[in-house]
This record gives structure tokens, C-alpha cells and sequence, in this order.
């Protein structure tokens, strides 16, 4: 494998993390904007996607492989989360 097959290959592995960090942290904002108001969305998205990129890499390393439905069930886990601590809890 090449660097950059490999590039390509970690960017593709990380894909759904960021997508899924992107657009809930802008359906949050958009679904709760009277309590949210106070907190930026660049807050919110940084702490999204870096749970989901964390729980994507715990079930490629428990479950060994990747694309597995638990682990994609576990990042949404994360996400969710990771929204809760990082919008509500004060």
C-alpha cells in the first residue's frame, strides 16, 4: 500500500465520524436553539466528531474489524453523548 492509499484509506475510515459530528451538532443547534443559544457551534461539532472518531477506533480495535453495525451504533452513542456533556450539562 502506498502513503497514499493509506491517506485515502485513515480519511475514508474517519468519514463517517466527521459527518456524523457535522450534522448533529447543526440539528442540536437548530432543534434546541433557546438552550444551545450560549453555546458555539464549532463547540459542539469538535466535541461530536471527536467522540464518534474515538468510538469508531474502540470497535475497530474490539470488534476487528471495521463497518460493523455495533460500531457505527456506538459512535452514534458517543455522539450523542458527547452533545449532551458538551451543550447541556453546565
Amino acid at each position: 500500500m502506498s502513503p497514499l492509499d493509506a491517506l485515502w484509506h485513515a480519511l475514508n475510515f474517519f468519514a463517517p465520524a466527521l459527518g456524523v459530528g457535522l450534522i448533529s451538532a447543526l440539528l442540536a443547534k437548530l432543534l434546541w436553539r433557546r438552550e444551545l443559544k450560549s453555546v458555539p457551534w464549532q463547540r459542539l461539532a469538535i466535541w461530536a466528531t471527536a467522540a464518534s472518531a474515538v468510538a469508531l477506533v474502540l470497535s475497530l480495535v474490539f470488534l476487528g474489524r471495521d463497518g460493523k453495525m455495533l460500531g457505527y451504533g456506538a459512535m452514534l452513542l458517543a455522539c450523542s453523548l458527547s452533545l449532551w456533556w458538551a451543550g447541556f450539562k453546565r
